[in-house]
């Protein structure tokens, strides 16, 4: 009894159609791999696909051996017909094709997943609220009680995260404010010379940076950059069940933690809102500068118009970001779930909350300003 020839020396795949009892036979022989499989594939399709008014028998009782890119090829010849039978094949070569076709098997699509009605929607908004109020709440009362924990408030943590916070970011702040003077100057020239008010345009930016766009920009920069900060690194100890060891140990997470980050962005928001403003002023004038207006006359208007209140207005804003942007990513970080996505969503919910929080305070400072006539 001789014994099988090794696959490496079996001899490569040949195709042969032939006729039988009225149907088309279409036989395969010898070693179907990977290259007989790209050699034979356009000419088994076309045979395969070759009178569609007979029956199609794949032959593979000659068909010694088989890998998944085979098995691939006599599946398609298969489904290239309605109706078409794969006959005669070894165990072996049974085995790879029956693997190969659970593996072309489609999974089914999950069920939608339902949304929740209204109501309930409303409800977890409120909920989440409830939440940030409580947590201002026990930061308030951590400042309350920071003369007797000042042991735990560590000012080396305070200047580190104002260097990071505020120091690094300066030339990301200084570009942005460039960036936004030269185009709002641009973009107000244009139509503000049709009127020939096209020195007014000095003090339509310098007002509009002073009061909004100078602490609003400023606020958005601290979230992207330090308040994912702030979730990530409290987030990390979250999961690394750090502030549990905190807590067990007796140490106020929010003294150790937040206050000093709190502190650092109300102390470094203002000084970057006046940088903003100052780049964005500067982003003006040489946009105006360039159209023909002296440089006198863009001071004195600016001189003219622009009084202190609207400064502080800004700086009072900045403050405000500021503590709101940090608090909102202190807080992500501090309820992040434990999981490897769990950092990255609590940086994701700091950036995003920050900037909305940002942007719904500002429209409070809006209407109360209004109503106060500052």
């Amino acid at each position: 009894m001789t014994q099988a020839a090794p696959a490496a020396r079996l001899p490569a795949a040949v195709l042969a159609a032939t006729e039988r009892g009225g149907a088309r036979v279409l036989s395969v022989s010898g070693r179907l791999d990977v290259a007989a499989a790209g050699r034979l594939w356009l000419e088994a399709l076309r045979l395969a696909a070759a009178s569609p008014a007979r029956r199609l028998v794949i032959d593979l009782a000659g068909l010694e051996s088989c890998d998944t890119a085979g098995a691939a090829l006599l599946l398609t010849m298969a489904e290239a017909r309605a109706g078409a039978a794969l006959e005669g094949a070894r165990p072996q070569v049974a085995a790879v094709l029956a693997r190969a076709r659970t593996a072309l098997v489609e999974p089914p699509c999950p069920p939608p997943v339902p949304q929740p009605p209204w109501h309930v929607v409303i409800g977890q908004g409120l909920t989440l609220a409830g939440d940030g109020f409580a947590f201002l709440g026990e930061a308030v009362l951590a400042v309350l009680h920071l003369p007797a924990r000042s042991r735990q408030f560590r000012i080396a943590d305070l200047l580190r995260t104002a260097d990071e916070a505020g120091v690094r970011a300066v030339p990301l702040v200084l570009l942005l404010g460039l960036l936004i003077g030269l185009i709002l100057a641009f973009q107000s020239l244009v139509p503000m010379q049709r009127f020939g008010a096209d020195v007014y345009v000095a003090n339509l930016v310098a007002i509009s940076l002073l009061r909004e766009l100078g602490p609003l920009l400023a606020s958005v920069v601290l979230a992207g950059r330090s308040g994912s900060a702030f979730a990530a690194e409290i987030g990390t100890m979250k999961v690394n069940q750090e502030v549990d060891a905190l807590v067990t140990m007796g140490i106020d997470p929010m003294t150790m933690l937040v206050l000093p980050r709190m502190a650092a962005a109300v102390l470094v928001t203002p000084a970057l809102t006046v940088l903003m403003e100052l780049a964005g002023l500067v982003g003006m004038s040489v946009v105006l500068v360039g159209a023909g207006i002296p440089m006198a006359a863009i001071r004195n208007q600016i001189v003219y118009w622009v009084v202190p209140a609207d400064f502080y207005q800004g700086i009072a804003k900045s403050v405000a970001f500021g503590a709101v942007v940090a608090a909102i990513g202190c807080r992500a970080g501090l309820t992040a779930d434990y999981g490897p996505r769990a950092v990255g969503q609590a940086a994701t919910e700091a950036v995003v909350g920050g900037i909305v929080a940002t942007i719904m305070l500002d429209g409070l400072f809006a209407v109360l300003l209004y109503r106060l006539h500052l």
